[in-house]
C-alpha cells in the first residue's frame, strides 16, 4: 500500500516514514498540502496520513480539496493533531477526515490507524467488483436502463429502517443495509445462463419461455456458491447467494424456486423483492409503460402478507418519500441524455 505522509517537520516526518516502510508500505512524503495535492494528481495513493497545522495548506484545508475532487477511488485520510477537543473533532469531521491520531503516537497506535484504512479500501474495492460484475449481467439486457443503481439504493433505505427497529437491531450486523447495497445489485446475476431467445424477447413468454427463465435464480445461486466455497468466510458471498437464490419467493410460500414461506426466506431476499417489484413497475421497459408511486405503492399494499414480508412493507411505508426520491434522481432518461441505450 501506498501511502503519502504530510508535515511540515522534518523529524515527524522521518518518524512516520521508518515506521511505515519498516512494515513494508511505500511512502511517498509532502511537506504541506499544496505539494501533497501535486503528488495526489499525479500518482495512484489511497491512504493519506496529514498534520493539522501546516503553511500554505493546513491538513483539514487539504481534506476539503480532496473531497472535492473527481477523483476515481476512495483516498482515506487521518489527520494527525494535538486538537482533542469535540468541537475540532467535528471539524475534522466535516471536512472529510476519516480518523485521527492524536501527537506524539506511538508506532503500533499509527500501524493499526492504517490496518483500519486498509479494511475500509479493502470494502470499497469488494463494492466495486460486485456492482461491476453485475452490470457486466445485466449488459445481456439493454432494456434496464438504471435498475441496479436504484435496486442498491432503494435496499439500502429498506434495510436502514429495518434495522432502526429495536427488535431488529439487536439481531442483524451494524452493517446490515451496507452489506445490502453492495450485494443487491447481483440478484439477477443467474440470467446470464439464460439464452437470449428468452431474455431480450420483446413479448410476453409462453409457457416453456416462462419455464426456462425462471431458472434463473438457481443459477445465480449456484454461481455465487461455488464462490463461497471457495471464500467461506466472505460473508458478502452468503448475503448475495442468499439474494440471487430467493428474491423470487413470496411470504406466502407461492414463489420460485423452491416455494419458501415467511422467515424460511432470507430478510435480505425479502428486502429486495419488494424494491425489485417497486422498480419493476415504476420504470419503462420494453412491454410496459410507467406506473405511478401512488399505483404502485397500492400493488405492494395489496402484495403485503402474501408476495412481501409485512414487516419489509411497513419499512417501505415508513421510507416511502425516500423511494420517491431515488425514483426522480435515478432516471433512465439521464443514461438517453448520456448517449446510452436504455
Amino acid at each position: 500500500m501506498k501511502i503519502l505522509v504530510v508535515d511540515d517537520d522534518d523529524i515527524a516526518l522521518a518518524v512516520a516514514t521508518k515506521i511505515l516502510e519498516n512494515d513494508q508500505h511505500e511512502v511517498v512524503v509532502a511537506e504541506d498540502g499544496e505539494a501533497a495535492l501535486e503528488i495526489l494528481r499525479s500518482q495512484n495513493i489511497q491512504i493519506v496520513i496529514s498534520d493539522w497545522n501546516m503553511p500554505k495548506m493546513t491538513g483539514i484545508e487539504l481534506c476539503r480539496v480532496l473531497r472535492s475532487f473527481p477523483i476515481i477511488g476512495y483516498i482515506y485520510i487521518i489527520i494527525v493533531t494535538s486538537h482533542t477537543s469535540k468541537a475540532d473533532m467535528l471539524e475534522g469531521l466535516s471536512a472529510g477526515a476519516d480518523d485521527f491520531i492524536t501527537k506524539p503516537f506511538e508506532p503500533a497506535e499509527l500501524l493499526l490507524r492504517v490496518r483500519n484504512a486498509e479494511r475500509v479500501l479493502a470494502l470499497e474495492t469488494t463494492s466495486m467488483m460486485l456492482f461491476s460484475l453485475a452490470k457486466l449481467a445485466e449488459s445481456k439486457d439493454t432494456d434496464t436502463g438504471y435498475h441496479l443503481e436504484r435496486i442498491r439504493a432503494y435496499a439500502q433505505v429498506l434495510g436502514e429502517q429495518v434495522c432502526a427497529d429495536p427488535q431488529m437491531r439487536t439481531q442483524l450486523p451494524a452493517h446490515f443495509a451496507s452489506m445490502l447495497y453492495q450485494t443487491s445489485p447481483l440478484h439477477d446475476i443467474g440470467k446470464v445462463g439464460i439464452p437470449d431467445y428468452v431474455l431480450l424477447k420483446p413479448d410476453n413468454l409462453n409457457d416453456e419461455e416462462w419455464k426456462v427463465m425462471k431458472r434463473h435464480p438457481q443459477i445465480g445461486a449456484e454461481t455465487l456458491d461455488a464462490c463461497l466455497k471457495s471464500y467461506p468466510g466472505a460473508v458478502y458471498l452468503r448475503m448475495a447467494r442468499d439474494i440471487a437464490w430467493a428474491h423470487h419467493e413470496r411470504w406466502d410460500g407461492t414463489g420460485y424456486p423452491r416455494g419458501l414461506a415467511g422467515q424460511e426466506i432470507p430478510l435480505c431476499a425479502r428486502i429486495v423483492a419488494l424494491a425489485d417489484v417497486y422498480d419493476a413497475l415504476t420504470t419503462k421497459r420494453v412491454y410496459k409503460v410507467p406506473i405511478s408511486h401512488e399505483v404502485s405503492r397500492g400493488i405492494i399494499l395489496e402484495g403485503n402478507g402474501t408476495h412481501f414480508d409485512p414487516m419489509v412493507v411497513q419499512a417501505f411505508l415508513a421510507a416511502e418519500e425516500k423511494f420517491i426520491q431515488i425514483k426522480n434522481n435515478i432516471t433512465d432518461e439521464d443514461k438517453k441524455t448520456n448517449g446510452q441505450s436504455s
